[in-house]
């Protein structure tokens, strides 16, 4: 299976879900989006790292396993998104030291912060993009992708009900799709990862 680069667009903070945010990662090569949902303490440590000119007091954890393995020669030269279960993104991180490679299992979120301090590449499969990708461009996508269909109305139900979260499980597949197309198309990341995780499990 072929590796797709991807680099972070950005962090959005979640609405509904108190403590989350959502990271973005983009297709270097190409139009789709990566949303992952991720927590407050990863989300601070990977805004700090993306901010250059932002350096905590005392070092963050993430920092700390940097200067570790700068100690002791061991550098991260890459990690890959290599699964993806019920919604739960899966990564490794790609290790060297004395020229040789060792692959180490990582959450998603310490992975990307890791990545961004050894300044190595994130890459995941082409597999996990078509299932957990989604268009953001304004580019016209391709008929032939299901998540690209046109969208047939554009009163759709929201997300959010006086407050309370729409259930998905009762909505038709059609209508999930098309939800999340416009989603998208209003950069609601955080409904966005709901839609596709709900389109995913069916």
């Amino acid at each position: 299976m072929s590796l797709i680069r991807l680099d972070i667009k950005g962090i959005s903070y979640s609405q509904t879900q108190n403590g989350a945010y959502a990271l973005i990662l983009n297709e270097v090569e190409g139009t789709r989006k990566l949303p992952i949902v991720i927590g407050a303490f990863e989300a601070q440590s990977i805004a700090i790292a993306l901010e250059k000119e932002i350096k905590p007091p005392r070092p963050l954890t993430h920092d700390l396993f940097k200067s570790f393995s700068d100690r002791f020669d061991i550098k991260v030269k890459q990690v890959i998104i290599h699964k993806l279960v019920d919604g739960v993104f899966y990564s490794s991180l790609i290790c060297e030291r004395d020229k040789i490679e060792e692959i180490i299992d990582a959450r998603t979120s310490d992975a990307i912060a890791l990545a961004l301090r050894f300044k190595a590449a994130i890459f995941t499969y082409e597999a996990i993009l078509d299932k957990a990708g989604v268009f953001l461009s304004q580019e016209k996508p391709s008929d032939s992708d299901p998540l690209s269909k046109k969208i047939i109305s554009s009163n759709l139900e929201p997300l959010r009900d006086n407050d309370e979260l729409v259930n998905l499980s009762g909505i038709s597949l059609e209508t999930l799709n098309e939800m999340l197309i416009e989603a998208v198309k209003n950069e609601d990341y955080e409904s966005a990862v709901r839609i596709r995780d709900e389109i995913s499990k069916r």
